[in-house]
């Protein structure tokens, strides 16, 4: 007979998704690598097959003897969270998870072999019941995508790159593939999101969720359209000096910050994708096998064509100017980079000065 604690059965009535793929939540650009790498028959199992040069045991036995194990008896409504999400994203193997004592607020989930989720007092403390279901959606959408695997081999990729930066050029060379492993990284953050979305199915619960990871535990002095309009204000403020300064600050980041994730997360949810994938029309994994990684890279380029059209940002809105082939590059240039376009006159002479 089945214990009935063990039923995956969810706390109140959500949209299940039977057999669905990663692709149907995956953000444009991580999509295209992560079909690119499946393509690769064998690649993720060589890299199995080294995981011993890896410290994904050592990691499993540090949490299983220095975290708490999350189980029935044991942060249950973290359990039943879980097993909810599971259930939503019909991930069949449900992954072990662990809260692990660091009063700063994370979340993580790794392994090459099988992924582990392991989330921090800090986070547990933070957010409510229906905020962290989303960041339990968040981190089984990761195992669902294999984000984990891919994450692990590029990450061991790139340490062995650094064993051979002594070669001439070496340094160029690593800092090209990390800058790229953390392009990917932040594009795979906003999938997983949008996987928590899916899981929670309450927008309003993943917005104070991220509000309160960049703000703390003071909704009563937080807005969500105020926190969106900041992400409005840092995509379109500045002049070129600040695009470049934008770059430079994302740069070391493995993770968006926190209101471009809010806004990117909001405009998914108003897409007609996202309406789509709720009324059931989303791709399933059992077609990824047949998935074309050119139609997907197409995919990804048209996603990063469409950001440069519509971004408010002044560097792409040069960028936007150079490619529609516009005159006195020179002077457009200078404009942008000192913020003096509003200070000349309709026939490019420079016009009266303020005081």
């Amino acid at each position: 007979m089945t214990d009935p604690s063990q039923e995956r059965v969810p706390e109140r009535s959500r949209r299940r998704f039977p057999g669905i793929s990663s692709r149907a939540y995956e953000h444009p650009a991580d999509r295209s690598a992560l079909v690119a790498l499946r393509k690769l028959s064998g690649f993720d199992t060589v890299f199995k097959a080294l995981s011993g040069l890896l410290p994904e045991r050592s990691l499993r036995l540090l949490f299983l003897s220095d975290s708490v194990r999350v189980g029935e008896l044991q942060f249950p409504h973290l359990h039943t969270m879980l097993l909810d999400a599971c259930r939503i994203l019909d991930l069949e193997k449900v992954p072990a998870m662990y809260v692990t004592q660091n009063p700063q607020p994370n979340a993580m989930c790794i392994g090459l072999d099988e992924p582990i989720i392991v989330v921090s007092t800090g986070l547990v403390e933070l957010l409510d019941e229906e905020e962290m279901r989303a960041v339990v959606g968040h981190e089984v959408g990761h195992a669902l995508s294999g984000h984990s695997v891919y994450r692990t081999i590029l990450l061991f990729l790139t340490g062995l790159a650094v064993k051979v930066a002594w070669i001439p050029l070496g340094n160029v060379a690593i800092m090209a593939i990390v800058t790229a492993l953390r392009e990917w990284f932040r594009k795979s953050e906003l999938s997983a999101d949008r996987a928590g979305l899916l899981v929670g199915q309450d927008l309003q619960a993943s917005m104070r969720g991220l509000m309160k990871i960049a703000g703390g535990d003071h909704l009563h002095q937080m807005n969500v359209d105020a926190f969106l309009a900041q992400a409005e204000e840092y995509e379109k403020g500045g002049d070129l000096r600040d695009s470049v300064l934008k770059i430079l600050n994302v740069l070391p980041r493995s993770h968006p910050f926190t209101t471009v994730r809010a806004a990117e997360l909001n405009k998914w949810a108003a897409s007609r994708d996202y309406q789509r994938l709720m009324d059931g029309h989303y791709p399933r994994r059992d077609e990824d096998a047949d998935t074309s990684v050119s139609d997907s890279f197409r995919e990804s380029a048209g996603h990063y064509a469409d950001t440069v059209r519509s971004s408010k940002d002044p560097l792409m809105g040069l960028v936007r100017d150079i490619a529609g082939g516009a005159g006195d590059l020179g002077g457009k240039l200078r404009d942008r980079f000192t913020g003096a376009a509003n200070g000349r006159g309709q026939d490019g002479a420079p016009g009266p000065k303020g005081e």
